[in-house]
């Protein structure tokens, strides 16, 4: 088995690749800006850091989005951070178009939340609690309201609110982790996340969706 972390010049490649390479010793890690590799792997990372104008530009210049798409049809995706964002229709950052594979909007956290006086730290930026919506094989082994690691000015919002599998409390309750059929989707960090992390990554190494 291969699992493809997909190399857009936009991520926190290294810490993912070591942290799936400690849960799954002896599989084929590959960190790949090639889009063969990413589809010939049977499973695939999606993470992000930075920019969404700027990683949906690099994704399509680097000739990965089909890729990424194609993944997407039946391949188990887990996405990370912007790469988690990537996948709504657009974004409020530079009102970005996404890949549309989850329908919905990007939004900026308020500085102002409604009902409060004190302003609210922009970006999030921490540890927080994440409430498990709804049960997922990924969650397996997670306690609900374990902590994850947060880097973030704009969060998903789905249409759907079944697809919503995580939310968090930060001004108010957003969601911080979609899934739908084969994808699965975070906005924190796993890689960064200590054991909690780990245990998602294990999941995802074994997830048959």
């Amino acid at each position: 088995m291969s699992i493809a972390i997909v190399d857009y010049g936009m991520g926190n490649l290294l810490s993912v690749a070591k942290a799936i390479e400690r849960v799954a010793p002896g599989q084929a890690v590959a960190i790949t800006s090639d889009a063969g590799e990413v589809d010939a792997a049977a499973r695939v990372v999606f993470p992000g850091q930075g920019a969404m104008p700027d990683c949906m530009r690099y994704l399509r210049e680097m000739g990965l989005e089909a890729a990424v798409r194609r993944a997407a049809l039946d391949k188990p995706l887990l996405a990370i951070c912007i790469g988690e964002q990537m996948l709504f229709d657009r974004s409020e950052e530079g009102d970005t178009p996404g890949l549309g594979l989850i329908a919905g909007p990007v939004v900026r956290f308020e500085p102002a939340p409604v009902g409060t006086d004190a302003p609210l730290k922009i970006p999030h930026m921490g540890w927080n609690q994440v409430r498990q919506a709804r049960p997922h094989p990924l969650w397996e082994g997670v306690p609900d309201l374990s902590y994850f690691y947060f880097v973030h000015s704009y969060y998903g919002c789905p249409d759907d609110p079944a697809l919503t599998v995580g939310q968090a409390d930060y001004g108010g309750v957003f969601t911080c982790a979609v899934a739908r059929d084969n994808i699965f989707a975070t906005q924190f960090h796993p890689e960064k996340s200590a054991a909690a992390g780990l245990a998602i990554f294990e999941n995802f190494v074994r997830w048959n969706p």
